[in-house]
């Protein structure tokens, strides 16, 4: 659990360095994504929940438009991420793959549905183009981050 958790406070800490001290915004993965589907697998669902939340909140700090909407999301998603293993066990090699690029199209959408209409992007130029792309991304970056510090294992 140490190792985790280190890893999840180690993914949040390169994403803020990526997107906010070094600017590169979308061209950087979304790795408080990966960090809260990673943590929240080890994790109760309410702490899943939980860290979702703090997490969500703290990207939303660094947002102007839509406050709230990825503190929404993340939270589904922590408490999603706590519940999937109980639905998906074993060690196959292609789940990391599958649990990262479904968690990114899932954060995009719900994203998306509660954020003001006025702000937001159109539905094609976001799910149908942009979030497909980005869930590609963070699958390879989530997969590789766990093959390398938990060995490919994404259970407890």
């Amino acid at each position: 659990m140490g190792r985790v958790a280190a890893l999840v406070a180690g993914l949040v800490v390169c994403h803020l360095s990526l997107r906010v001290a070094l600017g590169l915004e979308r061209e950087a993965p979304d790795l408080f994504l990966i960090a809260v589907l990673v943590g929240s697998r080890y994790l109760s669902l309410r702490a899943g929940a939980a860290l979702g939340f703090v997490v969500g909140l703290l990207e939303d700090a660094f947002s102007v438009l839509s406050f709230g909407a990825t503190v929404f999301a993340m939270t589904v998603l922590g408490t999603a991420g706590a519940q999937s293993r109980h639905f998906f066990v074993g060690n196959s090699r292609w789940f990391p793959l599958a649990y990262f690029g479904l968690g990114k199209v899932l954060r995009d959408l719900l994203a998306w549905v509660v954020s003001d209409p006025a702000t937001r992007d159109s539905f094609n130029d976001q799910l149908l183009t942009a979030s497909p792309l980005a869930a590609l991304y963070a699958a390879a970056v989530g997969a590789v981050v766990s093959w390398l510090f938990l060995r490919g294992s994404l259970r407890t």
